[in-house]
């Protein structure tokens, strides 16, 4: 079968992505030792559950069937502090936290009331939450901003088949899926493919420019994956695979000191039915995600120490459980951190507390700190970008004074 031109080219408006079937890859650059990866959790994860609000009674009055039981009791939350607690499934992030290397901001979010998942996950991602118009996502105006960026072709990473937005825009970025499968040859990896299309584009014009791109991305890349055994269970996926991704994505860093940001979507966390306590829905989702995190920064190695892990959700979920046992789209949420560079075995923010007077609009626990001031001090204090670029990564925004500050060494 002849090979079509359409088949192999593909490029993204806002990202000048090359794309390749089921790989995609895109130029970027700079060779720094800092790291930053965002963790997205789509579907607005419920905080309160995350990290439990132990010591509000309110907690347990709003949430009969579905709260974490108080530290020390049977299937309890794990003591953070003497008012919160983390969620028994997420124990393997326990030694992360005793070791200074895990924070957490609660009542965080977006000040933006929508409780769409398309507009917050939207706002999260652009860094302009209220403006749909926005192009570009905030990341992507990071790598712009960055001070000694040389412009390699691997700078940033989205983990997926897609770019998401929070790395569209004009600065191009690579795109590589991590599964099982991630590693295995695609028809331009044969060598007489490669050839054609190298002859195909070899001019100076912006096209050929963005194939040989990526062909550079995509080879620096797969070079830093194993080749994948042979599958027994006929290509299915595995049904927690966060943990080996995650591991996968430790290896490629590790290979490639090029690549300074990538980012990871998760999905499931919409838990309207049946979310459970201890053991259901939610349990099942953060057990393969504490797992994949300590896997990821012990694959790291030393690189651990330069890296910062940021986990963003869209908005929090309703303080009272719902009539399903589950709860509904809400608020303010939690935000986690992770990484050496992080002054850990902290909860920060300011907590208004979970009685009816201090709910937002009487029923979400509401939002004292917002996301971008987490953000911006990440990337201030973490990737030293100043402070004057930081109204060009989140226009429009002035981070105010907070314990936020201390969050980052």
């Amino acid at each position: 079968m002849p090979i079509r031109r359409r088949d192999f080219l593909g490029l993204s408006a806002g990202a000048s992505l090359f794309a390749l079937r089921g790989g995609a890859w895109a130029a970027s650059g700079d060779a720094g030792q800092k790291r930053l990866v965002i963790v997205l959790l789509r579907g607005a994860a419920d905080g309160l559950n995350i990290v439990v609000p132990y010591g509000d009674e309110a907690y347990y009055a709003a949430r009969p069937t579905i709260a974490i039981a108080r530290p020390g009791a049977e299937n309890g939350a794990l003591a953070l502090d003497e008012h919160f607690g983390l969620h028994p499934a997420l124990a393997g992030l326990q030694p992360l936290w005793q070791a200074k290397q895990l924070a957490f901001v609660h009542a965080a979010g977006s000040p933006d009331p929508t409780r769409s998942h398309f507009d917050a996950q939207l706002f999260i991602e652009s860094g302009t939450p209220g403006r749909r118009g926005t192009p570009d996502g905030w990341m992507n105006r990071l790598l712009a901003a960055l001070p000694n960026a040389s412009r390699g072709p691997t700078e940033a990473l989205a983990v997926g088949p897609t770019v998401p937005q929070i790395l569209k825009g004009r600065m191009p970025v690579a795109n590589l899926s991590l599964g099982p499968a991630a590693a295995t040859p695609l028809a331009i990896d044969k060598p007489e493919v490669a050839s054609a299309f190298d002859r195909l584009y070899a001019g100076k014009d912006a096209i050929a420019q963005t194939y040989r791109q990526g062909r550079m991305a995509r080879t620096e890349l797969i070079s830093g994956l194993p080749i994948p055994a042979e599958p027994t269970d006929a290509g299915a996926p595995p049904p927690n695979g966060f943990p080996a991704q995650a591991e996968r994505l430790a290896g490629l860093l590790a290979h490639d000191p090029k690549i300074r940001f990538a980012v990871v979507s998760l999905g499931g966390w919409d838990t309207h039915v049946r979310q459970g306590n201890h053991a259901g829905q939610l349990a099942e989702r953060l057990g393969p995600l504490g797992d994949g995190l300590a896997a990821f920064a012990k694959a790291l190695g030393r690189a651990w120490q330069d890296t910062v892990v940021v986990l963003l959700s869209e908005f929090g979920r309703t303080v009272r459980e719902n009539g399903d046992g589950g709860t509904d789209h809400g608020h303010g949420n939690v935000i986690a951190l992770l990484g050496g560079p992080v002054q850990g075995s902290r909860v920060y923010g300011e907590w208004l507390g979970l009685a009816p007077a201090a709910l937002y609009e009487g029923r979400d626990l509401a939002v004292s700190t917002d996301f971008r001031t987490v953000l911006a001090c990440v990337i201030g204090r973490h990737l030293r970008v100043p402070d004057r670029s930081l109204t060009t990564i989140f226009p429009g925004f002035a981070s105010p004074r907070s314990d936020i500050d201390r969050i980052i060494a």
